[in-house]
């Protein structure tokens, strides 16, 4: 699919979920698709149901979703249309993307996070050579072996420090004798085993010389690593598509090399809305700390994108034209503003831009008003409630999915596991529930709602493992449900019980929203 197939106009229903959703976003799809008739692909449903409210003025609320008016260019909202089901906005956003950016090369230091554009194979036997895998004596044929003192030794009394890792001796050890050798060192030509220091025992001969003895018999092999134990050059190490992750740079750095073929990052700038929003100190006046600004960049970071510190903007029209028009970024993200409150600027923006809408409100609880705009070919934009539970649940359902496509990264294998407790439902749209992991005894490990997940909250999104997602009317106790991980390890929160009352299906938002 071309950038091109996403505009132009809508002749018939496709059944294909994606381009239905494109074309009724922009006004172009048949009469039925529009009205959101039961046999349309969204079923018969409110256009805007209300939910959880948020605070007031930056479209960070999850009530009833009414865009404003239509205007010039192709970013027009259209009242009393449905927005777009959960499964079929995410699909969007993976696929607004045609196709992968050119790779390019990185040094080691600078792969991290990006996904190979290439197969990694081995440049080089690991290991390249025979190698002690213990601190011992490497030993010829059976004991007890005669204990060689190497050529450089100076003959001071001591232990010798016979061979030493990064050393290597062309001499090849007699049969019957024994050398002193590290952990990591060349094994010598002629040497058979590698006899444990702790295993061991040297006696001094009357004559001055030295004797190795050992309690047991030593097998031929024994703690040697093998030249290749591990690869042959050109063996495939792993596959194109794969994160470069700290263990894979070591891996690539044992394999030879110096650089790799990678995707580039996505470029994200993050533009933080509101004129109510305090950078520091205590809530004053009417104004509120700004939680998103923290969370978002470190967060993209995590999603494999490259995020500067977010820039704060005011509430007002021209700021953010300017801003959005001067961008150079691959995505940008906005916080706020999405719905259609007096400071609500974003969709007459996009208007003024003449950017494209492909998906203009969710059917999913928190994060109702989010957004997705296409800026210009391979730039778009993903509009985040103000509500931050909500923007977490826009993070979760547009922004990851489009990283994942600007990054070639793969979509996670999808991850299902049953729920600890009920949760309650809304009537038509998915929920996003932040759960934890914990040990059931008659399921295993379940996904455990946790407490305070209204969409201004944080307090449980904070200990959650994980964004469990239920369907409209709800999961039972036992459901299995899907799971959308969060991007740092899950052990994080384990054994952590969350503040706070337990969860309650009659009060899903865990206290007042």
């Amino acid at each position: 699919m071309t950038d091109g197939e996403f505009g132009g106009a809508f002749r018939e229903v496709t059944g294909d979920p994606f381009d239905d959703a494109l074309a009724l976003v922009n006004d172009v799809a048949p009469a039925r698709l529009r009205s959101g008739a039961a046999d349309g692909p969204y079923g018969a449903r409110d256009s805007g149901p209300s939910g959880a409210g948020g605070h007031g003025g930056t479209g960070g609320g999850d009530g009833p979703h009414h865009p404003a008016g239509p205007g010039p260019g192709k970013a027009r909202p259209h009242a009393g249309r449905p927005a777009t089901s959960w499964p079929t906005a995410r699909d969007v956003a993976a696929r607004a993307v045609p196709e992968p950016p050119e790779p390019g090369t990185a040094a080691l230091g600078d792969a991290l996070g990006r996904t190979l554009a290439a197969a990694l194979t081995a440049l080089t036997d690991l290991p390249s050579f025979d190698t002690s895998a213990m601190d011992g004596w490497a030993v010829s044929g059976p004991g007890p072996w005669r204990v060689v003192r190497p050529a450089e030794d100076d003959g001071e009394p001591g232990p010798s420090a016979g061979i030493l890792a990064g050393h290597a001796t062309t001499e090849a050890l007699p049969d019957g004798h024994a050398i002193p050798i590290a952990t990591g060192a060349r094994i010598p030509p002629g040497a058979t085993a590698v006899l444990r220091s702790e295993h061991g025992e040297v006696l001094d001969l009357p004559d001055g010389r030295a004797r190795l003895y050992a309690p047991r018999p030593v097998p031929p092999g024994q703690d040697i690593r093998p030249r290749g134990q591990e690869c042959r050059r050109g063996d495939h190490l792993l596959p194109a598509g794969a994160v470069v992750t700290p263990a894979v740079l070591g891996l690539a750095a044992a394999a030879g090399y110096d650089e790799l073929a990678v995707y580039p990052r996505p470029a994200v700038e993050v533009l933080v809305l509101g004129d109510e929003l305090l950078r520091q100190g205590l809530p004053e006046d009417g104004r509120i700390r700004d939680a998103l600004g923290p969370m978002l960049a470190p967060w993209l970071r995590e999603l494999g994108a490259e995020a500067a510190a977010p820039r704060h903007l005011a509430d007002d029209a021209d700021t953010l034209y300017e801003a959005l028009a001067g961008s150079t970024a691959d995505l940008v993200v906005t916080t706020g503003g999405t719905a259609s409150g007096p400071v609500d600027h974003v969709h007459p923006t996009l208007r003024r831009l003449g950017a494209e809408l492909l998906v203009d409100g969710v059917a999913v609880r928190p994060g109702h008003p989010m957004l997705l705009a296409r800026l210009a070919p391979r730039r778009h934009l993903v509009g985040l409630p103000g509500n931050p539970l909500a923007a977490v649940s826009g993070l979760l359902t547009l922004a990851e999915p489009l990283l994942r496509a600007l990054a070639a990264r793969r979509p996670a294998a999808p991850y299902r596991a049953p729920l600890a407790a009920a949760v309650h439902g809304h009537p038509h749209d998915t929920r996003l529930v932040p759960v934890a992991y914990r040990d059931d005894e008659r399921h295993g490990l379940v996904a455990t709602p946790l407490h305070f997940q209204g969409p201004a909250m944080l307090r449980g999104i904070a200990a959650a493992d994980a964004m469990a997602v239920i369907p409209p009317g709800g999961a039972e106790y036992g459901a299995e449900v899907e799971l959308l991980e969060l991007p740092w390890p899950a052990s994080w929160s384990a054994g952590w019980t969350a503040p706070g009352a337990p969860y309650d299906a009659a009060d899903p938002a865990g206290g007042p929203a």
